[in-house]
Formats: structure tokens, sequence, C-alpha cells
């Protein structure tokens, strides 16, 4: 159990984050601890691409619109609270 560095919660089972992705060369870059509602719902969001562009850092990921409406909510959640983290329609249509 750690702390995720994008909501600040303690006490959540942790990820690694590549912040650059690693099919964008991210292997041995720098990585962030995220709790796994997080971790997913970056995923959800964005493609790699566009992590890649404009989300590779903690900074960038707390200031982006979207993210931020979903770390002040899951900031309040109990920390092992499971949820369902479902892909964004913008994302499902940028794909098609």
């Amino acid at each position: 159990m750690g702390v995720c560095e994008l909501c600040g919660r303690n006490h959540v089972e942790t990820t690694v984050h590549h912040l650059l992705p690693k099919e964008m060369g991210g292997n041995y870059g720098p990585t962030a601890d995220l709790c796994i509602p997080c971790h997913k719902q970056i995923h959800a969001l964005y493609t790699n691409d566009e992590i890649a562009a404009r989300l590779s850092t903690l900074p960038e990921l707390r200031e982006d619109e979207n993210l931020a409406r979903f770390i002040k909510w899951i900031r309040k959640q109990p920390p092992g609270k499971i949820m369902r983290i479902r892909k964004s329609n913008e994302r499902g249509r940028k794909k098609g």
C-alpha cells in the first residue's frame, strides 16, 4: 500500500505509470506510482500518442481539465473502493 502521486490518496494499491509511454521510448524514463483508478482513468481518456504529446508529467496530468475533475472526485473516495472506469466516448470515436 502506498500513496498515489496523482490524487494524493494514502493507503492505496499503486501501479507504475510510465510518464512517457513505453511504446514511445519511455521504458527507462520517469515513472509515477498511481492508484489503480487514476492509472486506468488516464488510459481510458487518452491514447498513448496524446499522453506522449501533452500529458507526460504529473503537473500536466493534474492540470488537464478532464483529469482534474476525476481527481477532485476520487480524493473523496475511500482507499479500498473499487470503481468501474469506462473509456471516454471521444477516445472511442478517434480510433474509429
